[in-house]
């Protein structure tokens, strides 16, 4: 079957989707994203992406191209049209087109491109048995808070993580914290078995699962402390995890080549993770779009 995007109000063939050569999103990566699941044909937690959405495009001062009831048509075409079950949804919205030029253009319309494809995240295998991580110096604009196109830290942080045989890059900032991770926001379990995640701010996303998760665990008497932590800490934690929309919660069972724990996935991150799988079941076609 042949995929659909949509590009500023049109449905197109995804081979012949396009973006002008001066869109800003191209020249200055002057826009941003949101990655939302699609399980079921639904999407998963939309209110939580779309509020995410709204307070970047505020931020970056750009207007929000369209109203909330005509993202959720656009989305759900997407998803129909692509026939996506399992799988993700892709939103990106920049400044616009317009002459190159660093400060704002007046009266351009900004730029919308919407794409669906199928997949179901991480294999069983390798949530069964866990994954590795290397910790990797954080690089990082200071507004890490806006979910911005511009990933080029995150990319080379991903590929070294790739060329050392790792899942997962740990970013660490310059007093040895760790703030997330290259595409996942990062936790640890500490001796005494408290969940530790780092607070919101301007550190870190306020990543979607992350937040889902919180609220899960604290309802199952769970301990979450919004703390950072450092390397060290984590190193020689009993427990490291990261979460993110496509990967719900992937337990890390070595960084740097430390073994963590046993040295296997742990049992709170694997509580954790069914507790997310439920909410995602428990999600219906009356409450996905609210």
């Amino acid at each position: 079957m042949s995929r659909v995007a949509y590009v500023n109000g049109r449905y197109v063939p995804h081979r012949e989707a396009s973006v002008h050569v001066e869109d800003r999103g191209y020249q200055f990566a002057d826009g941003l994203y949101e990655v939302v699941a699609v399980r079921g044909g639904l999407p998963v937690d939309f209110a939580l992406h779309y509020d995410r959405l709204c307070t970047g495009l505020a931020a970056l001062q750009i207007t929000n191209p369209l109203q909330r009831a005509a993202w959720i048509v656009v989305l759900r075409q997407m998803i129909q049209r692509n026939r996506v079950r399992d799988g993700i949804l892709y939103l990106q919205v920049t400044r616009g087109v317009s002459p190159r030029n660093h400060l704002f253009p007046h009266g351009v319309m900004p730029s919308v491109v919407v794409t669906a494809r199928p997949g179901s995240g991480p294999s069983a295998e390798s949530i069964s048995v866990g994954v590795s991580a290397v910790s990797v110096a954080d690089i990082r604009w200071r507004r890490r808070d806006i979910k911005s196109v511009s990933l080029l830290p995150n990319i080379l942080a991903k590929q070294q993580a790739a060329e050392q045989g790792a899942y997962e890059a740990l970013l660490v900032a310059p007093d040895g914290t760790v703030t997330e991770a290259g595409s996942s926001n990062a936790w640890m379990v500490n001796a005494s078995g408290e969940i530790l995640t780092h607070p919101v701010g301007h550190d870190i996303l306020p990543g979607v699962t992350r937040m889902v998760l919180i609220r899960l665990a604290r309802a199952a008497g769970y301990t979450v402390v919004e703390r950072s932590f450092t390397l060290e800490e984590a190193k020689a934690a009993r427990e490291v995890f990261v979460s993110s929309t496509i990967a719900y919660v992937m337990p890390i069972v070595s960084v740097d080549g430390v073994k963590i724990g046993e040295g296997v996935p742990g049992p709170l991150a694997l509580a954790l993770r069914t507790l997310y799988v439920g909410h995602v079941a428990g999600i219906t076609p009356a409450v996905a779009w609210s």
